[in-house]
């Protein structure tokens, strides 16, 4: 089993930038897809990106293509998504998490979670 931890959260203005990382444990990190997902407060978990195994191919939510990208590294065993022009409205708890599925979309699909990571973005 993977175990995962996320960092980089922290509170940003409108516009700034914020870089997460999602450090992982386990010698079978390179055979799962990653993703990244966020819970507002009062909301419901939903996805912003994928990556496959590979670091060929990449998916991402529509409210987020253009500012976030993926990427991770295996070597190291960490995925990392860089967030820029932040909005108000990505205030959320972040959170990695791995599925041997890509891509996919649905936190079903995802068997392994960290605890999150919170971004405040302020207006």
């Amino acid at each position: 089993q993977v175990q995962l931890v996320e960092s980089g959260g922290g509170l940003v203005q409108a516009g700034g930038s914020l870089r997460l990382s999602c450090a992982a444990s386990g010698r079978t990190f390179s055979t799962y897809a990653m993703g990244w997902f966020r819970q507002a407060r009062g909301k419901e978990r939903e996805f912003v990106a994928a990556i496959s195994w590979s670091i060929g191919s990449s998916t991402y939510a529509d409210f987020v293509k253009g500012r976030f990208t993926i990427s991770r590294d295996n070597a190291k065993n960490t995925v990392t998504l860089q967030m820029n022009s932040l909005k108000p409205a990505d205030t959320a708890v972040y959170y990695c998490a791995g599925t041997s599925q890509f891509p996919v979309t649905g936190t079903t699909a995802y068997s392994f979670w960290g605890q999150g990571t919170q971004v405040t973005v302020s207006s």
